[in-house]
């Protein structure tokens, strides 16, 4: 499911009364909370029955250049990672 499939099915789940446009608008709503929620000081967004996405940190690490098959140093970074919760793990 890309994008806009999941526009339109939530435009499906609000009514016939709801614009494509506004099913738009409240996904980039949800999308901005959880951006929001992943930069505050709590660095984690918690959906109960859905799941929770979180900020970790990767160490540096020492990685190799695949075509030169020369080491090369990986600096240390952030991610978003996603731990399904309960409820979506019985759906799948």
């Amino acid at each position: 499911m890309n994008k806009s499939e999941l526009v339109e099915s939530i435009q499906k789940s609000l009514g016939p009364d709801t614009s494509k446009a506004a099913a738009e608008r409240a996904l980039e709503a949800v999308l901005d909370g959880i951006k929001k929620g992943l930069k505050s000081k709590d660095k984690s967004v918690q959906l109960i029955g859905f799941g929770t996405f979180s900020v970790v940190k990767r160490a540096a690490r020492t990685g190799i250049n695949p075509q030169t098959k020369a080491a090369i140093k990986i600096p240390a970074s952030k991610s978003v990672k996603f731990k399904p919760g309960s409820g979506l793990k019985e759906l799948v």
